[in-house]
């Protein structure tokens, strides 16, 4: 059996439902065997996300009252108004996937158009030839 086989079998182990919602994430992340920071990660943005949310009464609001524009709003009010990391944004969702898909076992569907972080461009250092040749003077220098 692969690990993915595995994987698709446990994460259909409801969780208790008497529980808070954030323990139920909790005991279904340990049934799948997720690592704790991980864990504690998927926590923090369910949290993060549920917060977001809020109403202005202070009222919180179940995640099954929240669809994918709820979703989207959110992703690009990280990229936009926080600046987060390309990877940070993408972990983000994938914390909300696991919500809604392993979690609640509700279809959200497609989360529409959200701004996507930017990931920084990877600029290459390359010595100029005067540097190189500098280098290898010294090394010379250093080895006689």
């Amino acid at each position: 059996m692969s690990p993915k086989t595995v994987r698709a079998k446990a994460s259909y182990v409801l969780p208790n439902p008497k529980a808070k919602l954030l323990d139920q994430m909790r005991e279904v992340l340990r049934v799948n065997r997720y690592a704790i920071r991980t864990e504690q990660a998927y926590v923090d943005w369910v949290t993060r996300f549920l917060k977001f949310h809020r109403e202005p009464s202070g009222a919180w609001r179940h995640p099954r009252e929240l669809g994918a524009g709820e979703i989207g709003a959110f992703l690009s009010h990280l990229a936009n108004e926080n600046h987060v990391a390309a990877s940070t944004q993408n972990q983000a969702l994938n914390a909300l996937v696991f919500l809604y898909d392993d979690v609640l076992h509700v279809d959200i569907g497609d989360f529409g158009q959200f701004t996507r972080a930017k990931r920084s461009a990877r600029i290459p250092v390359v010595l100029s030839r005067e540097q190189v040749a500098r280098l290898l003077a010294a090394m010379t220098a250093l080895s006689s």
